[in-house]
């Protein structure tokens, strides 16, 4: 039996590349259930002031086509205490890049207080949705 019932992961999954795989694959190995937010087109231009290549209803659609992924639900809000009162999972899944920063330092804290285990999986090096669109941007301009 895994270690987990039911576990939760978002992002953007823009330029969906190996990275995004190796979190699902990932977060699947340690749990039964695996939900996954994708970010709204909305949600990624109010916080990240930038609007996705890829528009969210295909983002969507890939990611839940990931035979890691039970389900795919639209992340409306960054707000990851409001997706447990709604989703009710055991353990949100987040890539190591993002440890120890102010606000999953909070977001650890606050979990810990209802029994749900934040656990931070190995970051892809080298390869990530900013890097391909900068990429992108490039070869345009030439």
């Amino acid at each position: 039996m895994k270690q987990y019932n039911i576990g939760y992961t978002t992002g953007v999954f823009d330029m969906f590349h190996v990275g995004h795989l190796n979190i699902l694959k990932r977060a699947k190995a340690q749990c039964e259930h695996l939900i996954v937010g994708v970010s709204t087109d909305a949600l990624v231009q109010d916080y990240k002031k930038k609007t996705p290549i890829i528009p969210f209803e295909e983002r969507f659609a890939i990611v839940g086509a990931i035979k890691y992924v039970d389900e795919v639900v639209p992340q409306t809000s960054m707000d990851k205490f409001k997706a447990w009162e709604q989703l009710k999972f055991n353990a949100l899944f987040h890539g190591s890049d993002w440890k120890d920063s102010d606000m999953y330092n909070a977001i650890v804290k606050q979990f810990s207080e209802v029994g749900v285990d934040v656990v931070f999986l190995p970051h892809t090096a080298g390869i990530s949705s900013t890097l391909l669109s900068d990429v992108l941007h490039k070869l345009n301009k030439d």
